[in-house]
């Protein structure tokens, strides 16, 4: 509650109706203005506004908070009503409970669909999280994908210089020299690859924002992880080539084709 008061008992059918509204009720339309004490006119009906309270997602998570009101049970009648019980421990296991009291109220008072907020925001969540399931199994594949790929294209272009390797041996150039050359060029293409490929990430994750709660687009980790698995990736693919271009006799890697 942020302004004016909550409902009270006296807010019954025979008073004056009354109704409570939200911030985003308040910023479209008085906003900058106090609400409390304006009247807004509800289902045909008159209400005065006694309270504002915060914007919450009552309907999808990954909505915006819309404008609310909220009227006293007492002065609009609905035979369905949600019953928010807090409980300490297992909650499912106090709905027995909860219905023993309800009982008690009114025997004829049927308790049905007891379940876990937990459980029920999981369910108001269910599209979103299947989508991310895809996503990031369609990810994990492209991330192998590139992993395959990018071996392959640096270890084979470390392979064809096999023969420049056997020109800078039997010049008498050693063979930490040679893989600290190799590795280098790999690596600095591999790099800025990287690079290139992290900058169109964080520009294209943008447009994920409005499928996203609780959590940003970018994600240090994820980007650090892909980063360090390609790079280690690339290592391998240089390192492996060039390494056994080096255990080759000299004159053997100058024929090789």
């Amino acid at each position: 509650l942020l302004a004016g008061r909550d409902f009270t008992e006296s807010d019954r059918g025979g008073a004056q109706p009354v109704a409570i509204v939200n911030q985003a009720f308040v910023h479209r339309y008085w906003p900058g203005q106090n609400a409390v004490g304006r009247r807004i006119r509800w289902r045909g009906q008159w209400r005065t506004v006694v309270g504002v309270i915060e914007n919450a997602k009552y309907r999808r998570l990954i909505y915006d908070p819309a404008p609310l009101i909220l009227v006293p049970l007492w002065q609009s009648y609905a035979g369905n009503v949600t019953l928010h019980v807090r409980v300490a421990g297992d909650q499912l296991a106090r709905a027995a409970a909860v219905e023993g009291a309800i009982a008690a109220l009114h025997p004829d008072l049927p308790l049905y669909n007891a379940t876990s907020l937990e459980s029920n925001m999981l369910m108001g969540s269910v599209f979103e999280r299947v989508a991310v399931d895809l996503a990031g199994s369609f990810g994990i594949i492209a991330l192998l994908l590139a992993t395959v790929g990018l071996y392959g294209v640096i270890s084979y272009t470390t392979e064809q210089r096999t023969h420049e390797i056997g020109i800078r041996m039997a010049l008498g150039a050693e063979k930490p020299v040679i893989l600290r050359g190799v590795l280098g060029q790999g690596m600095r293409l591999t790099l800025i690859g990287v690079a290139l490929g992290l900058v169109a990430s964080l520009l294209l994750t943008r447009s994920l924002r409005s499928v996203l709660f609780g959590v940003g687009t970018a994600d240090p980790l994820t980007y650090a992880v892909v980063a360090l698995v390609l790079c280690a990736v690339a290592l391998a693919a240089c390192y492996i080539p060039a390494w056994r271009a080096t255990r080759v006799v000299p004159m053997t890697a100058l024929h090789h084709e």
